[in-house]
């Protein structure tokens, strides 16, 4: 399905190649899971362009391609692209540095480099039914390890502490490496959307905020969950509603053909009317797959529209500083009547101890 996305891009743009350098695109179009590589796309031949330590590794998992050995780096790309006699070959704009980029039009001056920016964003958006199944599958590694992992909250656990036991619950448990280091917030921290996990004790009345996910067959998973550690309040009970509310109006928008944009506002919208606007600043959902971000953005401004087959996920927040933050976050998978939510992990209100 890939190959086929490049060849239309190709002809509509009227190239005779493409150069991609990105790993996550690389990996979806050939296979190949190493951390560097630069992929030729023709029309006739696909070449993997690899150094000595990938080589090998290239050939037993690549396909549709042929690994080619590749010495001196973008320079020896810039060679052997000149090699070829090609006129005009796009490039990923959003893979290459402009560094990099300076080297490969130093080396191919009788080659005209057109740059493919929203074309190549927009690549794995739509997943196929193997995707899903590794996506799933990534899921349900994560969400085993989260339900153990709960075993450690209670009262002077370290946040980095539970931050490392669900990253080695989640290994042991089959994952090729968490899709992101885990995040766990407590107490006020839980503010930071994206806090990194400290030394602090977590403490009765806490609010935690867990973000993790881990990886199977090189795709990635995404939750939020937020617990209470012993008895909530009032208030406390009062903003995981909300946000337990945006949630799940989010969540009833989204159906093929509607706006990304449109599904951010029904989150956005009812945590604005609840008077916390100004405490929720990032976007409702971001696409998932083989990186743990990517296209599509469901944001305020995305053009984008939901598509059937699209993986993005639901996750609004509120977060307030010195008092603490919650989000709850979800997978979706866009469907011909609507939208199959992925993530089992009930998102009610939960106390522990």
């Amino acid at each position: 399905m890939g190959e086929r996305k490049i060849q239309e891009i190709l002809h509509r743009r009227k190239l005779e190649g493409s150069l991609i350098f990105s790993p996550e695109n690389i990996q979806y179009l050939t296979g190949f899971s190493g951390g560097e590589g630069y992929l030729l796309v023709g029309e006739g031949e696909n070449l993997l362009m690899v150094d000595a330590r990938y080589i090998i590794q290239a050939q037993e998992e690549t396909r549709g391609c042929r690994p080619f050995l590749l010495e001196k780096g973008i320079k020896g790309v810039a060679a052997h692209i000149s090699t070829l006699g090609l006129r005009r070959v796009g490039f990923e704009a959003a893979g290459i540095s402009v560094a990099l980029f300076e080297q490969l039009q130093e080396g191919v001056v009788e080659v005209e480099l057109v740059p493919l920016k929203e074309e190549m964003e927009r690549l794995r958006g739509v997943k196929t039914s193997d995707e899903i199944a590794w996506i799933k599958g990534a899921i349900d590694i994560a969400e085993g390890a989260w339900e153990k992992s709960l075993e450690m909250v209670k009262p002077g656990t370290r946040e980095d502490e539970l931050a490392l036991e669900l990253e080695y619950i989640m290994k042991r448990g089959g994952s090729e490496g968490v899709a992101f280091e885990p995040i766990v917030a407590s107490g006020p921290r839980s503010a930071l959307p994206h806090a990194h996990p400290t030394s602090r004790k977590l403490d009765e009345g806490d609010l935690v905020l867990f973000d993790f996910g881990s990886r199977y067959h090189g795709y990635t998973s995404d939750e939020t969950c937020t617990v209470i550690l012993g008895r909530a309040t009032q208030e406390q009970k009062r903003i995981y509603q909300i946000v337990r509310e945006a949630h799940d109006k989010a969540l009833e928008r989204v159906r093929p053909g509607i706006t990304l944009a449109e599904i951010d506002a029904a989150a956005r919208g009812h945590i604005s009317e609840a008077g916390h606007g100004e405490h929720f600043g990032h976007g409702t959902g971001h696409g998932v797959g083989l990186a743990v971000h990517e296209w599509p953005v469901v944001g305020r401004d995305s053009p984008d529209v939901a598509e059937e087959g699209m993986i993005f996920t639901i996750e609004p927040g509120i977060y307030i500083s010195g008092w603490g933050g919650v989000r709850i976050e979800d997978m979706v998978l866009v469907t011909s009547g609507g939208c199959e939510v992925l993530t089992k992990i009930s998102k009610d209100l939960m106390t522990i101890g």
